[in-house]
């Protein structure tokens, strides 16, 4: 087992390892689904949240061996990034990879947790959330500051934005972050980084007009492109999930 703690928290590096090794006795804190599962951990009074992945394929653990950082180790570099750039994230803490002769086999990573009111499927969900517009007005300028600091977040959506009340003000913090690249971005880009938030059409216009003020584009031209990406990007995902369940459906009738 390799394990690498940050700084601040070597120390707890004996109860990292004790949480990783007791993994299983935590009760899931959050829904994700079959992927990964994500706990929540407090240790002498400082709350974590630790995130296993799923097993990689054949193919993909001798990839991560050699070839590729995992998703645990990508997810702590990419903190650091954002937190020297001025993005708020929640900081990373540890991140642990197990490998066998084959290639890795599972890995953990470990952040702080961050009390936050709502994440940005809540603005989906519940149009009439209090202060509803300047939410998404704040999560748009949040948008527009990671690629004016060349930040393209691959996985923009809605349970991937924590949102945090302070006074009258939001603070806004990614987390999921394996899934990054870094570098200018164009035109295209930066509309295309909004594709995975949300299928509402009016939702999209809201964020197309904010985000239109911010690049001084015209608003009209901004939501076309935004929207048709949209579409994109959702036909695209329901087709393989259909895929995926007439394989499913298949594979029971063989049985």
């Amino acid at each position: 087992m390799g394990i690498y703690v940050s700084h601040k928290y070597e120390s707890f590096k004996d109860d990292i390892l004790r949480i990783i090794a007791e993994f299983d006795s935590y009760d899931n804190s959050f829904d994700t689904g079959k992927r990964n599962s994500i706990k929540k951990v407090t240790i002498n009074g400082t709350t974590f949240v630790v995130k296993s992945f799923k097993k990689p394929l054949l193919f993909n653990q001798i990839i991560y061996k050699y070839f590729r950082a995992s998703k645990a180790k990508r997810s702590f570099e990419y903190a650091s990034t954002l937190l020297e750039l001025g993005i708020k994230t929640p900081p990373s803490v540890a991140y642990i990879e197990n490998f066998n002769f084959i290639g890795l086999q599972n890995s953990y990573y470990i952040s702080e947790f961050i009390p936050y009111n709502i994440t940005f499927r809540t603005l989906i969900d519940e149009p009439d959330y209090p202060d509803h517009e300047n939410i998404v007005k704040g999560f748009t300028s949040f948008t527009f500051d990671l690629h004016e600091k060349g930040v393209e977040f691959l996985d923009h959506s809605p349970g991937n934005t924590l949102i945090v009340k302070k006074n009258d003000q939001y603070d806004f913090y990614l987390v999921d972050l394996n899934r990054m690249k870094f570098g200018e971005l164009n035109y295209e880009q930066r509309l295309k980084n909004f594709a995975r938030l949300t299928r509402k059409k009016t939702l999209v216009e809201k964020i197309a007009s904010n985000y239109a003020k911010l690049i001084q584009k015209d608003a009209t031209e901004v939501f076309e492109k935004m929207w048709s990406y949209n579409q994109q990007f959702h036909k695209k995902f329901d087709n393989e999930k259909r895929i995926k369940s007439i394989l499913l459906n298949r594979k029971y009738d063989l049985k």
